[in-house]
């Protein structure tokens, strides 16, 4: 049976599922985080990727939106860190500096979703809801 996020939330007795916003930009990471609350979601927001992999709810996380360019580790490197670890939470990764080559090297190592701030709320909502949906990894 393939068990998708929404379903391990509901199991797990929260009622939406627990979103990670991570960006080293206060007014990103604040719009990001308000923006997912109205929608629905329980979001848990972070100024650095290594400041989310303290969190101790880590394996609550449904979703990940982080920024690409942070100091001491980047969104690519957060999920790489993710995945050798075991926690194959979807990512999606937000950059104001865009990059073709860096998005397609992204997609093809397992990144659900890449964006261009600004971002279209519409855009970044379908990706998280897709990957809410998809089998867990």
């Amino acid at each position: 049976m393939v068990v998708t996020k929404r379903a391990r939330a509901k199991r797990s007795g929260q009622d939406q599922p627990l979103i990670s916003v991570i960006d080293d930009d206060v007014s990103v990471r604040e719009a990001t985080t308000g923006l997912l609350k109205l929608m629905g979601f329980e979001v848990e927001a972070f100024s650095s990727a290594l400041d989310f992999l303290a969190f101790p709810r880590l394996d609550e996380i449904a979703c990940v939106v982080a920024d690409i360019h942070m100091p001491r580790m980047t969104g690519i490197e957060l999920h790489d860190r993710l995945l050798a670890s075991g926690h194959g939470i979807p990512t999606i990764l937000i950059t104001a500096y865009p990059n073709e080559d860096v998005r397609a090297r992204a997609l093809a190592n397992g990144v659900f979703g890449y964006l261009t701030k600004p971002f279209d709320e519409e855009a970044l909502l379908g990706c998280i809801r897709a990957a809410l949906e998809a089998p867990s990894q």
